[in-house]
């Protein structure tokens, strides 16, 4: 496969499930032998263009053709810092006719499936092409309890699935 992959891991908190989940994701493409890279927002400031974003985007952003997006659930949404990236970015030039996998993730029962409706519809004018599979991960912080993955059965199916049919897509 010659896409490049990329999973962007949706909030700027440090130490999050969502990281743990984006890392859980590309350790399932590495077993499938397809390489990825994750983008974390921790730390990265989006008040402005600034020469490490436009590096980033250029470089990170921009080539990449296939995107994994976890976003948390914030206030029935995603985070701000997640919109962010998307509105400071040359839309055109980074998100038009890509392909993009949305996985929701929250500590309640709905996983995100608001916000990863809202997404769906941000990333939609932007031209992204959203894979229908869109997996909420509810009660995560019970998935995880501490540890580094998620090992529930029936969550890593969902996850393999969602994957297997991404990388047809």
């Amino acid at each position: 496969m010659n896409d490049r992959y990329l999973i962007i891991s949706g909030t700027n908190r440090r130490d999050s499930n969502t990281r743990k989940v984006a890392h859980q994701y590309q350790h399932c493409l590495t077993e499938r032998n397809i390489s990825s890279e994750i983008l974390t927002l921790e730390g990265m400031d989006l008040s402005k263009h600034t020469p490490e974003y436009d590096a980033m985007e250029k470089e990170t952003l921009m080539p990449s053709k296939k995107i994994i997006f976890v976003a948390p659930e914030y206030n029935g949404s995603i985070p701000g810092v997640l919109k962010t990236l998307l509105d400071l970015s040359d839309y055109k030039k980074t998100w038009h006719w890509k392909k993009a996998l949305l996985v929701g993730i929250s500590t309640g029962r709905s996983g995100n499936v608001r916000g990863l409706e809202h997404l769906t519809t941000i990333l939609n004018y932007m031209k992204v092409i959203v894979h229908p599979n869109k997996l909420p991960i509810s009660s995560v912080h019970k998935l995880l309890d501490g540890r580094p993955e998620i090992d529930d059965p029936d969550t890593v199916r969902a996850i393999n699935i969602q994957l297997d049919e991404f990388l047809k897509f």
